[in-house]
């Protein structure tokens, strides 16, 4: 039987993509400003037709059910890359495992959203009704096989099938949410139910893909889940699920706080300031996504001095690109969003320079992951929570989303000094 590296290993994309992993980055790069494109669209649509609170509203809930998916599921996307690219990748039970996984977690997470949706719907996104937060909680089933494709493709090396997936992540929101209008949903209905349907789209059309991949190589996708391996899966999922969990909390607590102070919306021109700035989280991402398996199949000595190669072209990068973007925004968020989202402004500009190491820490958090290290990875990603709790808590309550921006951009910046610092000296030559 053929193992699935060997047959990335003769296909015509894989040696190629080895020999200038620029071009994986690049190609990820390209299919997050899609996806970040068409949610630009989607929120101009959604903040013209409901003003803010219904951008709040979308906000809040393309965050907490996917982060209460993931939760249930003990991390299980970030462990994908170790599994199916790293030393258990020929594994017979490894596909039936994960599946099973996957599901019992979406069912868990769904179940666990039914049960606290009062307490949701009263502290966080208190604008809509009772019916509106229980039906989205369909959505934490929906959205957790769609994170879990995005990680197994890039594991695969089907560079473009994940590109794909990330792509259309949000781009089908738009035409499910243009269909539900014309069949006269409005507000929050209607975002809940574009969610939905957009999720189940996207999901199909990535297991379908995954499928094909998984049985060209001889391998089943079908099968019985064997106990120890999920023992496994999960423990490395959870230990690195603290650090997506506390890197999740670090760039959405804010919202969280502001929805529970301020109102959807208060978040809702926070959301329009963060997800501007996080054009700069685009490069990291795709580095960390495409660096990650790599790494697992690579080793640390042989990536470790290719990683300190890029760590001084990726900082002037980030800082080039975050004066750029702090200077569009002055003339772009009243044009684009209209007047009353002038406000957004200074706390884009304020998380931006927040981000300028962000390329960098997205190498270092890969590395740490990629050579079994999710712990070390979550306790540095923890430290960052710490500060965005403290002032959270001391400058929302006085400055609001001036006061959010300035605890997320410190946040952000010590959490990514820190995974460059440690990267730097794990891959330090030994005398």
């Amino acid at each position: 039987m053929a193992s699935l590296t060997q047959t990335a290993r003769s296909g015509t994309l894989g040696p190629r993509l080895r020999r200038l992993p620029g071009l994986a980055v690049v190609g990820n790069l390209g299919s997050r400003l899609v996806a970040m494109g068409a949610l630009a669209v989607v929120t101009v649509l959604v903040a013209r037709a409901g003003g803010p609170s219904d951008v709040g509203v979308l906000a809040l809930l393309r965050v907490l059910p996917g982060l209460a998916g993931v939760l249930a599921a003990c991390g299980l996307p970030s462990a994908m890359g170790y599994f199916i690219a790293g030393p258990e990748r020929d594994h017979a039970q490894l596909w039936p495992t994960v599946i099973a996984v996957m599901v019992a977690g979406g069912l868990v997470g769904m179940l666990g959203w039914f049960a606290l949706a009062p307490l949701i719907q009263r502290y966080f996104i208190s604008s809509t009704s009772l019916a509106v937060v229980v039906a989205a909680g369909v959505t934490v089933a929906t959205q957790l096989p769609v994170a879990v494709a995005k990680a197994c493709l890039q594991a695969l090396e089907d560079l473009r099938g994940c590109n794909v997936v990330i792509a259309a992540e949000e781009a089908a929101f738009l035409p499910a949410y243009l269909l539900g209008h014309l069949f006269g949903l409005r507000g929050p209905w209607l975002i809940v139910v574009s969610l939905i349907s957009a999720d189940i789209l996207v999901a199909a059309g990535a297991w379908v893909r995954i499928s094909r991949r998984v049985h060209e190589s001889g391998v089943r996708l079908g099968g019985r889940a064997e106990r120890g391996l999920a023992g496994r899966v999960l423990r490395f999922g959870l230990r690195s699920q603290v650090g997506g969990t506390v890197g999740l909390l670090n760039l959405r607590f804010d919202f969280l706080v502001l929805g529970a102070m301020a109102g959807p919306a208060a978040v809702g021109i926070y959301a329009v300031a963060s997800k501007y700035a996080e054009l700069l989280r685009l490069p990291a991402l795709a580095l960390t996504w495409v660096t990650y398996p790599r790494v697992a199949r690579m080793g640390a000595s042989t990536f470790g001095p290719r990683a300190r190669r890029l760590m001084a072209p990726l900082l002037a990068g980030g800082l080039l690109v975050a004066a750029a973007l702090a200077l569009l925004a002055f003339p772009l968020f009243p044009w684009l969003y209209g007047e009353q989202f002038r406000a957004a402004i200074w706390p884009a500009v304020i998380i931006v320079f927040g981000l300028v190491v962000e390329p960098a820490g997205g190498v270092g958090s890969a590395f740490l992951l990629g050579t079994g290290r999710p712990g070390l990875n979550s306790w540095l990603l923890g430290a960052g929570l710490v500060v965005t709790l403290v002032l959270d808590v001391v400058l929302i309550p006085a400055h609001g989303a001036v006061g959010a921006a300035w605890a997320s951009a410190v946040a952000y910046l010590l959490t990514d000094v820190l995974l460059v610092l440690v990267m730097w000296r794990l891959t330090r030559a030994r005398p």
